[in-house]
């Protein structure tokens, strides 16, 4: 990809949208793939352009440890990390969760993959007196980032955004996110899908 000029707002979001329409595949009216330049081949720079609109966006935020879950999400969140001068913690799915008092741990449905995963994250990297961001590739219906929130709320950790690279609106996690009080940045938000054309329409 070309070098890109720093953007901000409007204009950075705008060329996500092209970015998604022309390198993405409508597999279905809710299913896109976007391993182009997002979750399989990464686009480094475009992630970079990414975590500086965040860093925009959150410019008020004490924000001191960003918060992912694995896998996709870890390569966006390492590039914020970088931004933010912060450290990054990745959720982990687990086989199975032994249950010592060093971990929190949640169920989490993934929408892409139509499963349920036990996430676990150390005690000894979240806990009280953390101001986080959360960060991830995709939002469908909200349910990794739910989980995600969960072990927040275990650790006593104070979430001060969440995120999201490409939000599909139609399937409402994001709305059920924001209703709750969360601000939750967006680059990217469809509204709808058409696989017989592939036209991806934006908010």
């Amino acid at each position: 990809m070309p070098h890109l000029p720093r953007m901000k707002g409007w204009h950075f979001m705008r060329l996500l949208e092209e970015r998604i329409q022309k390198d993405g595949n409508v597999k279905s009216k809710d299913v896109l793939k976007v391993d182009a330049f997002l979750n399989h081949q990464m686009d480094v720079q475009l992630f970079t352009e990414m975590a500086h609109e965040w860093k925009r966006l959150f410019a008020e935020k004490p924000i001191n440890k960003i918060l992912t879950i694995e896998a996709s999400g870890i390569g966006i969140a390492a590039i914020a990390g970088s931004v933010f001068n912060v450290p990054v913690v990745f959720a982990k799915k687990a086989q199975s969760i032994n249950l010592d008092g060093t971990l929190y741990a949640t169920r989490v449905e993934s929408f892409t993959h139509g499963k349920v995963f036990d996430v676990i994250v150390s005690k000894k990297f979240v806990g009280e007196g953390d101001h986080l961001l959360l960060i991830d590739d995709f939002m469908a219906n909200g349910c990794a980032m739910t989980g995600l929130i969960e072990i927040c709320e275990d650790a006593g950790a104070t979430i001060e955004g969440i995120g999201i690279a490409i939000e599909k609106g139609f399937q409402g996690g994001g709305q059920r996110l924001r209703d709750k009080g969360y601000q939750v940045e967006s680059l990217a938000i469809i509204d709808s899908m058409d696989p017989e054309t592939g036209v991806i329409s934006f908010r």
